[in-house]
């Protein structure tokens, strides 16, 4: 208390706190209740770390797409045969690669052609269980256009593609239990030596789960008919949609309406747009639980004003005002909150880290996220501390102090 001179005489006037004193009193206030503290920061921390690391995992998967965009590049277009107007399949033309090599911008084609043939582990296998894997024809140049690598052995080559030699993307060596090259498997009715197993191929998920063998080993030994059923062109990142706009009717000069140009990269930037989608749903998760910790506090904070009426009556009558002792209870509610959300945010971005280096991701945790998060434990402790607050301030000195 300190004194104040008015009209003569002197008056007794309550001294201001300072924001340290207010800090102290709400941290001495916790400190006396450690046990309960705990409890009700776990449901704080519990809401905010899931929170935190749902925004931090879909932020890191979208990370690894985009590296992967960055990587593997825009610049690869599909070309494929659409319908004719009878609703019938169309045929690319077997001069497709060498007519769309002779587009300026374009640095490199090639193509892959369905081959009418199942491909098994051994001829004891029913040639209807197929695993999904299917047998195509390849260029030469496939490897190069997509940008793919040979995990084990080789590519095919002028020589390996005249003969009964296949390559195994790997989905399909993964299905088919192959592990090395050397091997043989059943490909239509005779065996082929499989020469090499190729590394995934995001942007060509269909070639992952194929068998490729080469064009003439195809038509000499499997009755191929010579048809592209896919080309696939690389040029430069500017003339993109310009090669885009010129490709039917240079693959199909009489049909241009029946040819089907794509580009994959886009399925990789539609996945990256679209890895919020199912995050909305954890971060309503995420958000019950951060409701039910505010919760909580609310309780936690009710009892504390119950328990402490005898407190709260003495300090009315050594002079404190009621927005003091305001202050004093939703401080302790915002300081518990904000250690609920620090610990939270601190635990959601360690299982962030976690989750993305165990995928090979890059791990990312958004700076707005943490900054979100913690907003939301100061929103919550001054919402759960704002009724227990008023209601300590209410009670009377008298009241509270003849409490049992």
């Amino acid at each position: 208390m300190t004194r104040r001179a008015r009209g003569g005489g002197d008056r007794l006037v309550p001294a201001r706190l300072s924001p340290s004193d207010v800090a102290r009193l709400g941290a001495a206030g916790l400190r006396a209740r450690p046990t309960r503290v705990v409890l009700s920061a776990l449901g704080i921390a519990i809401g905010i770390a899931t929170m935190v690391a749902v925004i931090g995992i879909s932020s890191s998967s979208r990370e690894q797409l985009l590296r992967q965009l960055d990587a593997l590049g825009t610049n690869l277009l599909r070309v494929q045969p659409g319908q004719t107007m009878f609703g019938e399949d169309s045929r690319l033309p077997k001069e497709a690669v060498d007519m769309v090599s002779r587009i300026g911008p374009v640095y490199t084609a090639s193509a892959t052609g369905k081959v009418d043939a199942t491909i098994r582990r051994t001829d004891r296998v029913p040639k209807e269980v197929t695993g999904g894997i299917a047998v195509q024809a390849a260029t030469p140049a496939l490897l190069t256009t997509l940008e793919g690598r040979v995990r084990q052995g080789t590519w095919l080559n002028a020589a390996t593609e005249r003969q009964p030699a296949v390559v195994l993307g790997s989905v399909a060596a993964s299905r088919l239990g192959v592990s090395r090259t050397g091997v043989q498997v059943w490909v239509g009715n005779r065996w082929f030596t499989v020469v090499g197993i190729l590394d995934p191929m995001p942007l060509a998920p269909e070639v992952e789960r194929s068998a490729l063998i080469g064009f003439p080993a195809a038509e000499r030994y499997l009755g191929f008919d010579g048809h592209p059923t896919t080309v696939y062109e690389r040029s430069a990142n500017e003339s993109v949609t310009a090669v885009a706009d010129v490709l039917p009717r240079t693959v199909n000069p009489e049909n241009p309406d029946e040819v089907e140009v794509s580009r994959p990269s886009d399925a990789l930037a539609a996945r990256a747009a679209a890895a919020g989608a199912f995050t909305n749903l954890l971060l309503g998760l995420g958000a019950v639980a951060l409701l039910v910790g505010g919760v909580g506090v609310a309780n936690t904070m009710v009892i504390s004003v119950l328990e402490r009426r005898r407190e709260i009556g003495l300090r009315r009558s050594l002079g404190a005002t009621r927005g003091q002792v305001r202050i004093q209870f939703l401080t302790e509610s915002l300081l518990l909150s904000v250690l609920g959300g620090v610990v939270g945010s601190v635990l959601g971005a360690a299982v962030t880290v976690g989750y993305a280096v165990s995928r090979g991701w890059p791990p990312v945790v958004p700076p707005w996220a943490l900054g979100a998060a913690l907003g939301a434990t100061v929103a919550i402790g001054v919402i759960a501390g704002i009724y227990p607050a008023v209601r300590a301030a209410r009670l009377a000195p008298t009241v509270a102090l003849n409490t049992p």
